[in-house]
């Protein structure tokens, strides 16, 4: 009787053990989940920051090419319309998108520049000029923290056994990674 009593003991102590095992792995794998999201959280909103830095420098820049050109109303109000949409679009899949249309009306707006010369010659400009050039940077620096924090939660939610964790806390995949606009991916014509 005493060795058939031990046996059960033991039996019982191995299924607790297991179930304090998976609970463990539950918990260690939620804690992972909740930091990795903060992390993404945290590196988009560097990148907003940083867009709303580029979206406050526009006008400026903006204004000043209006005194050289007055006859290319239609790359304003296209910069104009662009910097409006990413200013009220919300998440970032919507900010992503939005951004990639400012970029394209701030590239015709530099494209600008081409045609005026003493707009380049223009001390207030290069000061414009330099200083979006360096938000850009940052931009660039900003979108590669946000896609990289974004790859470690998914890797993390994607393995195994995260995935059946994920799936119990509720964590899923998020595909809101920053991409090369259509536009960044032609050729550039250069012409002499």
């Amino acid at each position: 009787m005493r060795r058939g009593l031990w046996i059960a003991l033991g039996i019982v102590g191995v299924l607790v053990l297991a179930i304090l095992m998976v609970f463990a792995s539950y918990v260690s794998a939620r804690n992972q989940m909740v930091a990795n999201d903060q992390g993404v959280k945290a590196a988009w909103s560097e990148v907003d920051v940083q867009l709303q830095r580029r979206a406050d420098l526009i006008p400026n820049l903006v204004e000043t090419v209006k005194g050289f050109t007055k006859e290319e109303s239609t790359v304003f109000g296209d910069i104009a319309n662009a910097r409006a949409g990413m200013l009220n679009a919300q998440g970032p899949q919507a900010k992503i998108e939005a951004n990639g249309r400012l970029d394209s009306a701030l590239g015709r707006l530099l494209l600008l520049t081409e045609n005026y010369p003493q707009l380049r010659s223009s001390d207030q400009f290069m000061r414009l000029q330099d200083e979006l050039a360096g938000t850009e940077n940052r931009i660039g620096v900003a979108r590669k923290r946000y896609n990289d924090a974004l790859q470690n939660y998914n890797t993390f939610v994607l393995q195994f056994p995260n995935n059946i964790w994920a799936g119990i806390a509720g964590y899923k995949v998020n595909n809101a990674f920053f991409t090369a606009s259509p536009a960044a991916q032609t050729v550039p014509n250069v012409k002499f």
